[in-house]
């Protein structure tokens, strides 16, 4: 018997739904301000998933998010599957409400529309109901409603166009002793209830709440069916309840790992005899168990990139809506992300910032840099990247190419950790960004510019820097290039960069 072990998606993938249809399960989750958005995971076993797709290109409206809007963009999405058709409904907390659709989750996806227009509406999920009618619940986010901790339900057309009644709250978290943030609510049927699956108490300290009703306007009542207990997984918050083919019931959620992000667990789940869940071991997190499908082996999404093939993979995404042009990808092998200026030259603010997750255990990331341009200040690198940020890469100086680190913040100069000189007649260097399990970051670098130089002695140039938590993400590894704002760039200024092959635990991802 194979066992898997949680977390079963070790990196930020937070706040997860998912559906099975047939004997595919497909994942979705959130994605802030990162372009494209709106992740779509696949998985044949619910322990091995593969990132597939993206289903939000651009996000609406695109003129907001043509710049870096940390924070903000996608919040907690849901997935349906519906009259032959997916649906994803999710919601920007400065907007509203949006739904697109595809008849396959790999796309391609429809052009969003907005279901429900204002601010601070967040974590919906719709229900089609037997007798053809369509609900939708949803919580509220207090920096832009000025209420939180409820759960509002209002019924909608079946295509997701328009409200067609009055909302309603159908539970008030204040009035329920010890509540608070109740939220990421997903509504399901079951045995004649209506059930809704809602976190509260916080993301990093809560706890997982069932709630149900003869009506899906209540009154609802409640259990708190999953919780930390004595485990390490804290949280635990907001998720999906799935079956398998076989009508074996479980059921996804996130864990806050800080600087490694919302990671995602597994638990096996049953119903007592008064028909209520009970998620994990008696309501507290499982750390291992046997695997949904026998022989199913455990596995993350691929990271390491060859390049060598036309476009990006699904795994990249920038920081903001991407422009044409930011980055060159023929398939020949290496990536060519051209010079953009930069401002302030801090790189929170630079959405062409190409990125996946920090992984949530040990990582190891090594690819080859290169710099192509002759104005000052022009440099391309590997950054760290959250509410803070460390990059390692070239940068042009009056005197030639240098290697430097350099951390920054929100605000304020980027500061010099180290620079050092690039050997005489080399173009470029191997850089090395280790990761470790407290996410502390070291970089080194070497030459493999010049024949003969393949077992060329590593620099260390700089001390471990400790990587910090984005803003409701976990720290991301980016590759960028830029250049001050007027430089006399020309074009093929900017960065190169080699395969990119990343190690997990050691092993190859």
């Amino acid at each position: 018997m194979t066992h898997y072990s949680n977390p079963v998606l070790d990196a930020d993938w937070p706040d997860p739904d998912a559906v099975r249809v047939g004997d595919d399960y497909w994942l979705i989750a959130s994605s802030f301000n990162r372009a494209p958005g709106l992740p779509v995971l696949h998985s044949r076993d619910l322990v091995s998933w593969r990132h597939v797709a993206n289903a939000l290109p651009a996000l609406p409206p695109a003129g907001h998010y043509t710049l870096p809007r940390h924070g903000s963009g996608v919040w907690a999405p849901s997935l349906r599957h519906h009259d032959g058709l997916f649906w994803i409904v999710y919601p920007d907390p400065d907007h509203g409400i949006f739904v697109l659709t595809a008849a396959d989750p790999r796309g391609p996806w429809s052009e969003p529309w907005c279901l429900l227009p204002g601010q601070g509406l967040i974590d919906p999920c719709p229900l089609w109901d037997d007798d053809g009618r369509a609900y939708l619940v949803h919580g509220w986010a207090k920096s832009r409603a000025g209420v939180k901790n409820r759960l509002t339900v209002v019924e909608v057309d079946p295509g997701l166009r328009r409200a067609v009644g009055p909302a309603r709250t159908v539970v008030d978290g204040d009035e329920l002793p010890g509540f608070r943030t109740l939220e990421g609510p997903k509504l399901y049927q079951r045995d004649g209830w209506y059930w809704i699956f809602a976190p509260a108490g916080g993301v990093a300290t809560g706890y997982q709440v069932a709630f149900r009703a003869r009506s899906v306007w209540g009154p609802y009542e409640h259990r708190v069916v999953l919780a930390q207990g004595d485990t390490p997984v804290n949280g635990p918050h907001q998720g999906a309840w799935v079956d398998t083919p076989d009508s074996d019931d479980w059921f996804l959620h996130f864990q806050d790992r800080d600087v490694f992000g919302r990671v995602v667990h597994l638990q096996p789940m049953r119903w007592d005899d008064d028909g209520w869940p009970m998620l994990g071991d008696a309501g507290s997190p499982v750390l291992t168990h046997p695997t949904p499908v026998p022989g199913a082996e455990p596995g993350e999404p691929v990271r390491s990139d060859d390049f060598a093939s036309p476009g990006l993979a699904p795994r990249w995404h920038w920081q903001a809506n991407p422009v044409e042009g930011w980055a060159v990808a023929d398939g020949g092998g290496t990536l060519h992300l051209p010079a953009q200026p930069t401002p302030r030259g801090n790189l929170r603010d630079q959405g062409a910032v190409l990125s996946q997750q920090l992984p949530g255990q040990p990582s190891t990331w090594e690819t080859r840099v290169g710099l192509a341009g002759e104005a000052p200040g022009t440099r391309a690198g590997v950054v760290v990247l959250g509410r803070e940020y460390a990059w390692a890469g070239l940068v042009r100086t009056p005197g030639g190419i240098e290697v430097t680190v350099r951390r920054g913040g929100t605000y304020g100069d980027e500061e010099v950790l180290a620079q050092e000189p690039v050997p005489a007649g080399a173009t470029g260097v191997v850089l090395r960004t280790a990761v470790d399990a407290e996410g502390r970051v070291t970089w080194a670098w070497r030459d493999d510019a010049l024949p003969g130089h393949d077992d060329a002695e590593w620099h260390e140039p700089a001390p471990p820097w400790q990587s910090v938590v984005g803003h409701w993400i976990g720290a991301e590894v980016g590759l960028f290039a830029s250049a001050p704002l007027g430089a006399d760039l020309r074009p093929g200024d900017g960065g190169t960069f080699g395969p990119m092959h990343v190690t997990v635990a050691g092993k190859d991802a």
